[in-house]
């Protein structure tokens, strides 16, 4: 028999749970949550915990205007702007489903790939996105690639695209996370750190039709790497995860 951990989703109050930070991000909200509702809600028992993370503009009413379209919809606000690190973990935090999905809130990110990651959760705890073909400038491809390949050598995760928002897990894995403000880029660390079993999907990425990139080149580049120092150390002095050893009796060597 299939241990119920094998299973994608398991039967339960509720079954997914997607959290998406959103910041300033007015016109790409309604979007993204109007091209999500149709793909997961065939899923079961499903929530979207939205995080406005401290807009200036209309985010605020735009999200609660979908709350009140779609009783799935939970609206997280913070009285100012704290980061999207801090935004995931409260999200993820606060998630109450058996498996946890994310996603950026500029809708580059294709909803339409969360079951493919769902099913690739069969024999793994966590699945990552790859973003096959980047719609973005040939310098943020370029950072991106050399941000990759700098973390991959150092932290030993063997993640291929960290920076790609699309990522499902299941609930016990949020026990590896710690709140960095840079959390979106050593997630695959953490969770490889814990002992947990990874995997990659090929995914959709959008080129961004609605709004402004919130994040520039430079700090994109220079925060994850002067907190990777610290994660350097953290992975290498961590031991499993009480659930990963429950589960799987699993431990960790560094």
């Amino acid at each position: 028999m299939m241990n119920t951990h094998d299973n994608y989703l398991n039967d339960g109050p509720i079954r997914l749970s997607v959290v998406i930070p959103f910041f300033n991000e007015e016109e790409s909200a309604p979007v993204l949550l109007a091209q999500l509702r149709p793909v997961i809600e065939p899923l079961g028992s499903i929530e979207v915990l939205v995080i406005d993370d401290g807009s200036r503009d209309d985010t605020g009413r735009v999200l609660a205007e979908a709350a009140a379209a779609w009783p799935a919809v939970r609206v997280i606000r913070f009285a100012k702007n704290q980061g999207q690190g801090p935004a995931l973990f409260l999200g993820i935090h606060q998630a109450r489903g058996d498996v946890i999905a994310l996603l950026d809130g500029d809708g580059q990110n294709d909803p339409e790939d969360i079951p493919a990651l769902l099913a690739a959760l069969v024999g793994a705890d966590f699945v990552g996105g790859i973003r096959a073909k980047r719609q973005d400038s040939t310098l943020r491809r370029w950072m991106s690639r050399f941000a990759n390949a700098v973390r991959s050598r150092v932290l030993r995760d063997g993640v291929s695209d960290t920076g790609c928002g699309l990522k499902v897990f299941r609930r016990e894995v949020r026990e590896s996370f710690i709140p960095l403000r840079t959390l979106y880029s050593f997630i695959p660390a953490m969770v490889c750190a814990a002992g947990f079993r990874m995997k990659e999907c090929i995914v959709a990425h959008r080129p961004r039709k609605l709004g402004t990139s919130k994040y520039g080149l430079w700090v994109m580049l220079w925060r994850p790497l002067i907190d990777m120092l610290g994660m350097a150390w953290f992975i290498r002095r961590r031991g499993a995860s009480p659930s990963c050893i429950a589960l799987r009796g699993v431990e960790v060597g560094h």
